[in-house]
């Protein structure tokens, strides 16, 4: 029974390998993102001259909004893999490797990607308030105090998160 239990085990710990593919998907997808930035970047570029500052900075929080989108798959693919399948060894030595690499556990990862979240939501609802801006609406006050409202909301979330990641950082509990 116990050449039994030892064996499941195994299969159970080298299992967490089925994994890998989708942390590579993830590089596919951040590959990707890549590619619709540097497009997105060209369109912006070649409107410059006649973009109105309205339209300018839609474009601009659009480029932000996938630049946090990446941020965000890069935490996903190194907090993920080092927590669920290995160490990412070649990163131990390099200077480049960022602080937060290989201390952040599955409650931690949470929180990043919460903010993550909150950050991309943000920048969509300030797009949405940029182009409520620019025209008229009856009754439109309602949707501008909705908007406010979310933007309060959300910066609540946001010191409300940093709270709770600086509590796991003194408590030593990350």
């Amino acid at each position: 029974m116990n050449r039994i239990s030892h064996g499941v085990e195994v299969l159970l710990f080298r299992a967490r390998f089925l994994l890998a593919p989708l942390y590579l998907g993830l590089v596919g997808a951040l590959v990707l993102l890549c590619f619709r930035f540097i497009v997105e970047f060209y369109h912006l570029a070649q409107k410059v001259g006649e973009a109105t500052p309205q339209s300018f900075t839609l474009d601009l929080l659009a480029l932000l909004d996938l630049t946090l989108l990446a941020n965000l798959i890069l935490m996903v693919i190194f907090a993920g893999y080092e927590n669920f399948i290995s160490r990412i060894d070649v990163a131990t030595e390099s200077k480049d490797r960022p602080h937060w690499m290989g201390t952040i556990d599955f409650s931690g990862l949470k929180i990043k990607l919460i903010g993550s979240l909150v950050a991309i939501s943000v920048i969509e609802l300030l797009k949405d308030f940029i182009e409520l801006a620019g025209q008229d609406h009856v009754g439109g006050g309602t949707k501008w105090r909705i908007i406010h409202l979310t933007f309060v909301a959300s910066g609540v979330l946001f010191a409300l998160m940093d709270w709770i990641a600086d509590k796991r950082e003194f408590d030593g509990t990350h």
